[in-house]
């Protein structure tokens, strides 16, 4: 056998244990990889704040590191156990309200269907949508679903489960290493990374605005959204507000969908049954306050951060929360954002130069 062939041999067998034992390392890794996930996304997100403090301590990196982990939990992690312990109790209540019949859908249809004209009734009679019992039942089977499932998860985090208590360690644990050693540890994933020099910095690259914009751009602008919801329902003594708040911040998250979905029947309802000044002022904020916030936070939070189509993030979002649950909302867009980035690159461009060919 000559040299040549036995040098192959070997890279065949080297290149083949490298992919066992990963495939074996990330097999162990995936009952955490939620953790690790988050850890990696705040790690991220959080990193120019650490090297701002880590400049004003050269010489101390493990308190730069430390400072940095307690501003994640004091204005990330508490505030979202606090929303959690409450949603848990929300979600709670309107599942046995709803499953002991106290909370009747039937009554609040017909409420609506007396309110409305006419010529409106018509309309609905041939859409069939006038019997009263037949959309009591669909409403019921999927308000019952809706609450349990959000008071499942919310009593997850505001409860505190063993898994979730050691998915939290491992995820501060991880997170701090990752804000004192990330430059090492990335600088070591771009050396092993097998491309050219230019390939891989466009990559990083990516990743990291992607990670960032979709944080600032997309995550933050739907809390807020949620948030105001909430906080106008509060205000006008709307029951479950936090709940509804919450729901709203999530279907922010989608393009196409949105908040409306939610206060917009809400303040239909509200004026067909009399209350009108609550139903005017719930569409005068809706529209005018919580349907203004993506246009206003958006570009201030993200600037010139690359972004998706909207129909790439729809369906990558709805992909992922399919197939990761609640971390697919992270994963599908981060997955369908490096796809895009990967085939610039085989292409022959980078992502760099793509988004700037966009831009002008």
């Amino acid at each position: 056998m000559s040299d040549d062939s036995a040098s192959t041999a070997q890279d065949k067998a080297l290149l083949v244990l490298i992919i066992a034992v990963s495939v074996a390392f990330a097999w162990i890794l995936w009952p955490f990889y939620g953790a690790i996930l988050w850890a990696v996304i705040l790690a991220t997100v959080f990193a120019p704040v650490h090297r701002r403090i880590r400049a004003a301590t050269p010489d101390r990196r493990n308190l730069a590191a430390f400072v940095t982990l307690l501003i994640i939990v004091t204005i990330v992690l508490l505030p979202l156990a606090l929303t959690a312990a409450s949603l848990a109790n929300e979600a709670t209540n309107l599942y046995e309200e709803v499953q002991s019949g106290q909370l009747n859908f039937g009554k609040f249809l017909q409420e609506i269907l007396d309110a409305l004209p006419a010529w409106a009734t018509s309309i609905l009679r041939r859409l069939g949508v006038t019997d009263v019992s037949d959309v009591q039942k669909s409403l019921t089977a999927l308000f019952k679903e809706g609450s349990q499932f959000f008071a499942t998860q919310a009593v997850v985090v505001g409860q505190g489960t063993a898994n979730f208590i050691i998915s939290l360690f491992i995820m501060l644990y991880l997170l701090y290493f990752l804000l004192r050693d990330g430059g090492a540890l990335s600088r070591r994933i771009k050396a092993a990374v097998p491309l050219a020099p230019e390939q891989k910095r466009a990559l990083f690259e990516k990743f990291a605005v992607v990670i960032r914009a979709m944080v600032k751009g997309t995550i933050l602008v739907a809390i807020a959204q949620g948030a105001l919801g909430g906080l106008i329902f509060w205000l006008l003594d709307i029951h479950a507000a936090v709940l509804w708040g919450v729901v709203m911040a999530f279907l922010a998250l989608l393009p196409a969908v949105g908040a409306a979905v939610v206060w917009l029947p809400v303040a239909l309802y509200l004026l067909a049954t009399g209350s009108v000044w609550q139903g005017v002022v719930l569409i005068a904020f809706g529209a005018g306050v919580i349907g203004l916030v993506d246009n206003v936070l958006r570009p201030y939070l993200v600037g010139k951060d690359t972004s998706m189509p909207d129909y790439i993030v729809l369906i990558s979002t709805l992909g992922g929360i399919a197939i990761f649950g609640l971390n697919g909302f992270v994963i599908g867009p981060l997955i369908a954002a490096m796809f895009i980035a990967v085939w610039d690159i085989s292409s022959g461009g980078t992502p760099a130069a793509h988004d700037a060919d966009d831009a002008s």
